[in-house]
């Protein structure tokens, strides 16, 4: 910064080239047309060169000023814009990892509501089942099926799940008891077990040996509404499709199973719209 220019006549030029007028700048900028004119004189003798050609009842831009206007109106600008930024509130991000099914049948309508109150947060939403994005750094938070023990993340219970089968309407009508469960394709997901639900429903069967096998739990929801077979779902996933219509459940029989987490890495406690959020989720579970 050699030789900087009189930074308060910088509006005052860009003004009164603008407008054509010292009047009408001195207006604009809440001045008097002579503290505009002063200002104007103060840069023309810093520059050594006229601006404007004084003319009557009007001024005009010089060679030299209309050069000089595009200067001083891109470097207004970009402060402008640069302080705009800084003017504007903080916004907090939220990097949320969650399993498909739960994401988008019970944690969208959720955000939403949490937006309403706390417009300043921004949600970051990823969809998968493995803990690698909150092991690396990638999440924030998590939202997971399972048991108690969560290697290497703190972890919150939300609520603890109860499972049943479901299917399709058309495919419910063979099935008037559980041992007719023998005469069907059953659906498989990792974390569920048929074998615990059998032995609610007084059957002594193993974990089925064939049938697909679900990764994710809401192509399984999917499928079952397509009549590929029986589902065992936990309530909170199927809920929606019995709601709806598209599924059923054909017995009335149920087991307790796993329960949905909130799990993050260590660091998310020194987070505090973490650890809001946390908290927040925890309550509307109650």
């Amino acid at each position: 910064m050699h030789d900087l220019p009189p930074l308060h006549a910088l509006p005052a030029f860009e003004a009164a080239a603008r407008l054509g007028s010292f009047q009408a700048a001195a207006a604009t900028l809440h001045l008097t047309p002579s503290a505009i004119s002063h200002r104007i004189r103060q840069l023309e003798a810093h520059l050594g060169q006229d601006l404007f050609e004084r003319r009557h009842r009007a001024i005009v831009l010089t060679a030299t000023g209309r050069r000089y206007l595009a200067v001083v109106r891109d470097a207004l600008v970009r402060l402008d814009e640069a302080s705009a930024v800084l003017r504007a509130p903080r916004r907090e991000r939220l990097r949320i990892s969650v399993a498909p099914a739960l994401g988008s049948k019970w944690l969208v309508s959720r955000i939403a509501q949490y937006q309403e109150a706390h417009p300043d947060v921004e949600f970051s939403l990823s969809t998968t089942t493995g803990l690698g994005p909150l092991l690396n750094g990638e999440a924030d938070i998590g939202l997971r099926y399972g048991e108690e023990e969560w290697p290497g993340l703190l972890a919150w219970k939300l609520f603890e799940e109860r499972v049943f089968p479901v299917c399709s309407p058309a495919l419910s009508s063979g099935l008037k008891s559980p041992v007719d469960l023998d005469r069907v394709r059953l659906l498989r997901h990792p974390l569920l077990s048929w074998q615990r639900w059998f032995a609610v429903a007084g059957l002594d069967r193993p974990e089925p040996a064939t049938g697909p096998i679900y990764e994710d739990a809401l192509l399984m929801l999917e499928g079952a509404v397509a009549g590929h077979g029986v589902a065992l779902m936990a309530t909170t996933l199927a809920q929606p499709y019995l709601d709806a219509g598209q599924l059923v459940r054909p017995f009335v029989e149920d087991c307790p199973d796993r329960s949905f987490y909130v799990v993050a890495p260590p660091a998310a406690q020194d987070k505090p719209a973490v650890v809001a959020f946390i908290r927040w989720l925890q309550r509307s579970t109650r």
